[in-house]
This record gives structure tokens, C-alpha cells and sequence, in this order.
């Protein structure tokens, strides 16, 4: 079972993220899913969605800015009905980033963890732990502090001068 729950996993990433074979939406993601899951920079959780047709916005809403978007599994471990996945996320943005920001056509390479419970054979809920700052430091849409700024900043947290 846990070999079969691992595979699940991989289909998501090799499937429906990495491919383009959505059709398999429906095979891998169960309909009542719970989405734990914040968008980059976003300012809630999804929770209870239609997990096939969630998934297919996701990843229509992904490749739109990253259409060389990959994501390769560099670890998967299962327990009972939990598979983690940390996973190396890598593009480059030639489409609006997050759907409204100019495209940078710059490169990124970040990692994630990915968490997901599976019910009678099926993902039906997700959490995920990411790197954005770094995707985003490396696409340009987040300047990195200079020194002068950085120090600024810590002196007024600390009050020292």
C-alpha cells in the first residue's frame, strides 16, 4: 500500500504538474479535496475545492507563467495514509507573474516539500511548504536588501545605533 500511495504521489508531479496529461486528474485527485495550500504571497487558504478541476486552474494558472515548468521529486517517504515529497521546482517566467505582474524571463530553481493524505486511492488533501522568497529573489520580483538597508533595518528592530 504505501508503495501504491508513493506512485500516486509521483504521478501528480511526473502527470499533472511536469506533464500535460490532465486527463488523469480524475484517476489521481479525488473530487472532495481539502487544499491547505497557499498561493505565492496569498492571503488565505483554499480549503475544501472540486480536486480534479482545482487541480487542472492550478496547473493552467502554473504554466501560464513557467511553461518549461518541472518538478522532480528528490525524496518521497510514505506512513500509513501520508506521502511527503520534497521536491526541486524549477522554470522560467516568459508569462504574467501570478497572473498579473510583467513576465521577468528569468529562471528560478527552488525547493518544496509536499505533503498529502490519500483516501481509497486517491489524493484528497495537500499541504505544502515552499520556497517563494527564494523563487522570487531569483526571478527578480523581490529585490534583495543591500547591506546599507540591511543594517538599517536590524538597528531599528534592536534600538542600537
Amino acid at each position: 500500500m504505501l508503495d501504491s500511495n508513493k506512485k500516486l504521489v509521483e504521478r501528480h508531479f511526473t502527470e499533472l504538474l511536469s506533464g500535460d496529461n490532465l486527463d488523469a486528474c480524475e484517476e489521481i485527485i479525488a473530487t472532495d479535496y481539502v487544499e491547505h495550500a497557499w498561493a505565492p504571497f496569498g492571503n488565505d487558504e483554499p480549503g475544501k475545492v472540486n480536486g480534479p478541476q482545482s487541480t487542472r486552474e492550478t496547473v493552467g494558472w502554473l504554466k501560464a507563467q513557467f511553461p518549461d515548468m518541472k518538478m522532480i521529486i528528490e525524496a518521497i517517504v510514505a506512513d500509513g495514509d501520508l506521502v511527503v515529497a520534497r521536491v526541486l521546482s524549477e522554470g522560467t517566467n516568459t508569462g504574467k507573474l501570478n497572473g498579473v505582474a510583467p513576465a521577468t524571463n528569468k529562471k528560478f530553481s527552488a525547493r518544496q516539500c509536499h505533503w498529502y493524505r490519500i483516501k481509497d486511492g486517491k489524493l484528497c488533501e495537500h499541504w505544502a511548504v515552499r520556497d517563494d522568497l527564494t523563487a522570487m529573489l531569483q526571478l527578480g520580483a523581490v529585490k534583495r536588501p543591500g547591506p546599507p538597508a540591511f543594517v538599517k533595518a536590524i538597528r531599528k528592530l534592536t534600538g542600537k545605533k
